[in-house]
């Protein structure tokens, strides 16, 4: 070891403390050098084997370095002490605090969530099925004539391979019979597709949920059993329930279900259009011909179906008059949910 040894350790010391740019590298500079292990420890040690004329040369010139990095260490510490209570002071701590906003489930989501708990209940489990369906499942099946107008291209989506986007969850009640022998009771929610124009209460994507249960004895009593249910957990138990005759291709015999109307009570007021009622639903008796498409003995099992749009069911509860809100992802709307 020599002064030109220890002149050189300090420009490597030095050319390392100028690239320093936050407290914990100056800590890990001050340990290299500094420390009880450092370097400036080691120059002592390696001190006692120098010659002997030469150590108090030595010495002077590791102290004189061992000064200057210690001062150097001090000088670069408060630097970054008075950069850090700068910043603090630059921050007012007199504003009031910007609280994070928790997310929550969209209303569609809730509705669904709702419906499905009330009809689980009962004793009914989830059926999911795919968006894309063929025009078996979604029409012949459910004994749509091949003339009935929900077939036409105007009103539904087709796609070039044959294929449609499903106007209904009923393809998956044909598909859950298919693959699965009775009795069954599901309810599936999930996305429909239709050419509806955009307006205030249609969308072309939309929600449903339907009901299928089939047994050996099932009535329509049954069906209006679990329906009054069904309106009494979602909209209060004071709620009345109508049942109307109706016709779809798949139900025989079919009804429309209103709820009275959750703002005026029945009295009839703008939302119901002064009737007092509330569309919901649509229901019936499986057709027979859904049981022989599907593979059911339509002598030995009966059931009934029904269906509802979320999107309505959410709009009455809440109180919306457009269902266009739902999907504009306006956090100050949705946010009141």
């Amino acid at each position: 070891m020599n002064a030109e040894d220890i002149a050189g350790i300090r420009e490597e010391a030095l050319r390392e403390a100028a690239e320093i740019t936050d407290i914990a590298a100056l800590e890990a500079f001050r340990i290299k050098y500094a420390g009880r292990k450092g370097v400036l420890q080691d120059l002592m040690q390696n001190l006692k084997t120098a010659d002997p004329a030469d150590r108090p040369v030595l010495g002077k010139v590791i102290n004189e370095v061992k000064r200057d990095l210690l001062a150097l260490l001090d000088e670069r510490k408060k630097a970054f002490e008075s950069a850090a209570q700068a910043q603090v002071a630059a921050f007012d701590i007199t504003l009031p605090g910007q609280w994070p906003r928790p997310g929550s489930r969209h209303p569609i989501s809730q509705i669904i969530e709702r419906v499905v708990d009330i009809f689980h209940s009962l004793g009914f489990t989830v059926a999911e099925g795919p968006d894309i369906e063929t025009v078996y499942h979604n029409f012949d099946a459910l004994n749509t004539p091949p003339h009935h107008p929900s077939r036409d291209p105007q009103d539904t989506f087709y796609l070039d391979n044959g294929d449609l986007l499903r106007c209904h969850t009923s393809p998956v009640q044909v598909r859950y019979m298919e693959a699965h022998e009775p009795p069954v009771r599901i309810v599936v929610p999930g996305r429909c597709y239709r050419r509806d124009t955009p307006d205030a209460t249609h969308s072309a994507n939309f929600h449903q949920i339907e009901g299928l249960y089939v047994d050996r004895k099932v009535s329509l009593a049954d069906l209006k059993g679990d329906l009054s249910h069904f309106a009494r957990e979602l909209m209060g138990p004071d709620v009345k329930v109508r049942f109307r005759p109706h016709f779809f291709p798949f139900t025989e015999p079919s009804v429309e279900v209103d709820f009275t109307c959750h703002v005026c009570g029945g009295k009839g007021c703008r939302v119901c259009k002064q009737s007092g009622w509330i569309e919901i639903a649509g229901a019936g008796m499986v057709d027979p011909n859904v049981f022989k498409a599907v593979g059911y003995d339509r002598h030995q099992v009966v059931g009934y179906a029904f269906g509802m749009g979320i999107e309505r069911i959410a709009m009455i509860l809440y109180g919306i008059h457009d269902i266009r809100h739902l999907y504009e992802n306006d956090v100050r709307f949705l946010q009141q949910f």
